[in-house]
Order: C-alpha cells, then sequence, then structure tokens
C-alpha cells in the first residue's frame, strides 16, 4: 500500500541537467528501486559532416499538458509506480550532455524499467520537443524522432484523421523564434 501521493515533475531548463536532483525527486522509503535513463547528445557523422551539438526547442505551451497525459497513460499500465520526474533540456546541448534524465521510482525494479522504456518512447513520440543537429561545418538540419506518429513511409498509407496527438511542425530552419 502506498502511503504518499505520487509525484510527476516535468522541467524544461536552458542549464545543464542534474542526474542527483532527479533521482532525489522520486526518492521514497515505499521504494526499493528508482529506474534512470539518460539520454546523452552523441558524436555522430552524416553525410561526412560531425555532429557537434544539439539545439532543442520546444512548443512550451502544450509541453506540460502531453506530459500529463503520458503519465496518466504510464500510471494505468503500471499502478505500481509511484514518483515520476523528468528534465529535459532547451537551447544548446554539446556531445557529451545530458538531453534528458528520466527516473520512475516503484517498489519493484521490474514496473519501473518497463515504465521508464515506455516513457522516454512516448515522450519522443508525442510531446512538441525538436531537435536540430549542429555540424562541424556549421551547417544545421531538424531531426524527426522515428517514435513521432508521422515520420516515415507508413504514415503515407494512413488515413490524416488516424494520426492521433499530432503536434505543431518544428521551427523552419534559420527561423528566429
Amino acid at each position: 500500500m502506498m502511503s504518499e501521493k505520487p509525484r510527476d515533475i516535468f522541467r524544461l531548463s536552458r542549464d545543464w541537467l542534474s542526474i542527483q536532483e532527479v533521482v532525489d525527486a522520486v526518492s521514497s522509503p515505499s521504494c526499493g528501486a528508482i529506474s534512470v535513463f539518460i539520454g546523452t547528445t552523441r558524436e555522430d557523422e552524416v553525410d561526412g559532416r560531425k555532429v557537434v551539438g544539439l539545439e532543442y526547442e520546444a512548443y512550451e505551451p502544450m509541453v506540460q499538458s502531453e506530459f500529463s497525459r503520458l503519465v496518466a497513460d504510464l500510471r494505468v499500465r503500471w499502478p505500481t509506480v509511484t514518483h515520476i520526474c523528468i528534465h529535459h533540456r532547451l537551447g544548446w546541448v554539446k556531445v557529451g550532455e545530458a538531453s534528458v534524465v528520466m527516473a520512475i521510482s516503484s517498489p519493484h525494479r521490474h514496473d519501473g524499467q518497463q515504465a521508464v522504456q515506455f516513457c522516454i518512447s512516448q515522450l519522443k513520440a508525442t510531446v512538441p520537443i525538436w531537435k536540430k543537429e549542429v555540424y562541424d561545418t556549421q551547417e544545421a538540419s531538424w531531426k524527426e524522432n522515428s517514435e513521432c506518429p508521422w515520420s516515415g513511409p507508413e504514415v503515407q498509407k494512413k488515413p490524416a484523421h488516424s494520426v492521433q496527438n499530432q503536434q505543431p511542425a518544428p521551427p523552419e530552419t534559420g527561423q528566429n523564434l
């Protein structure tokens, strides 16, 4: 029996993310597990250009409502999940730095680990946060998450009304926001 009220925390930040702060936010004496995911900016090569960092932007008015939907779904699927905390970067994130840190506490590890896997996939698919790869050539390119229901060739086969949780399109390259 859970003795404390579940906490759901989501924060966008232009500052460096503290893994310990996210872990501390979900810590609970009733939980024997804290499952953590840390997404980092990786060095990659695209068409002969080296990725030097990512630039994240979000449609902030919609982010919190999509997060609330996500955690409600997660809690239905894994009722033993106690606390959920996600911090996501905005702005410039250089190679090696964390872009997203999430932690989920639960009495036992199995539910928490499954919930974290589901959470990161759904976050990328439904929460309106976009990333632009910046290359060593000073060029940049917006990237689509493969988890998004509108990305990939299978979207062409689906009627428009079947694509749920549609998000605004990412800003045009070079657009000032």
